[in-house]
């Protein structure tokens, strides 16, 4: 692998975390003077923007001239659509070359992958805990990786000195916390933190019907249901990818419900405040340990 600010990077798919971390690269100076970040997405106004704002250095139409030419490529799409990209363009890219993805579910995805992947380029599965409600690269500048959590998935097959220079890649955009883990403790995880709390707004969001109960609204409603203004295509896929360990998850959230539904209902007012104590305490060991 050449000199960190010597490679080319190219980004499959320009959206809001595509334009982050290409933004992030170039703000971040990791570019040097032989570098380039390249960029190929299907709107070409977004690839026009990109250029004129200095994101990118040129925009391509067709993504194999592009991936001819990269040193490290993000492959920045939904997970299904990411992998039939690296199947149509599997031939494409460059010998030596580093891959990474940013997709929200590893285990199905990444066993496909690796199915179709060819010897002599490198696939380290990535996924930045980073993001917004809101899409596009004209979002972009709003996504802030500083004291982000940065998960890699990596594969028996990595060479060693790619993933320490992935990891180099992602120190340099500023995230706060490299974790390394496999693909299925990667789900459980995610379906968890991740993937539990969008179906909790959108349910939330889901079973009220008058709009002007936001007047009412004190902080509290604003931040548990933020995420509830969801990309309906891209979670859709994410929950039905990573269908058996989110279930897993609602169902241990149902229990956890009906639980505290039922000391309300009997009027269990003892049982109910230790509950809330131990809840609180759990959540500020959760706080603590983020810190350490």
């Amino acid at each position: 692998m050449k000199d960190l600010g010597d490679c080319i990077f190219g980004f499959v798919g320009l959206g809001l975390m595509g334009g982050a971390l290409a933004r992030s690269l170039r703000s971040g100076k990791i570019i040097g003077k032989k570098g380039k970040i390249f960029a190929f997405d299907i709107n070409s106004e977004t690839l026009r923007t990109a250029c004129d704002s200095g994101t990118i250095d040129e925009g391509f139409a067709d993504p194999g001239i592009m991936l001819k030419q990269c040193d490290v490529v993000y492959v920045c799409l939904n997970p299904l659509s990411g992998f039939r990209f690296m199947e149509t363009y599997m031939n494409a890219f460059q010998s030596g070359s580093l891959i990474t993805d940013i997709a929200g579910v590893k285990k199905n995805i990444v066993t496909r992958i690796e199915n179709i992947l060819r010897s002599d380029i490198d696939f380290i599965p990535g996924h930045p805990m980073a993001g917004s409600e809101k899409e596009g690269f004209a979002h972009a500048h709003e996504c802030s990786f500083s004291g982000k959590n940065y998960i890699l998935v990596p594969l028996k097959k990595n060479r060693p000195e790619n993933l320490s220079f992935m990891k180099k890649i992602i120190r340099q955009m500023g995230f706060a916390k490299i974790i390394e883990t496999d693909a299925e403790t990667h789900d459980m995880k995610i379906a968890f933190t991740s993937q539990l709390c969008h179906i909790l707004a959108a349910s939330l969001i889901d079973c009220e019907s008058d709009i002007s109960i936001t007047d009412f609204g004190g902080g509290s409603f604003e931040d548990l249901t933020r995420i509830a203004m969801i990309n309906a295509p891209m979670w859709t896929e994410l929950f039905l990818e990573n269908a058996e360990p989110l279930i897993s998850r609602m169902e241990k959230f149902e229990k956890s419900f009906a639980g505290f539904k039922q000391m309300i209902q009997a009027s269990q007012k003892e049982k109910l405040c230790d509950t809330l104590t131990g809840v609180r305490k759990k959540r500020i060991a959760m706080s603590d340990y983020q810190r350490a």
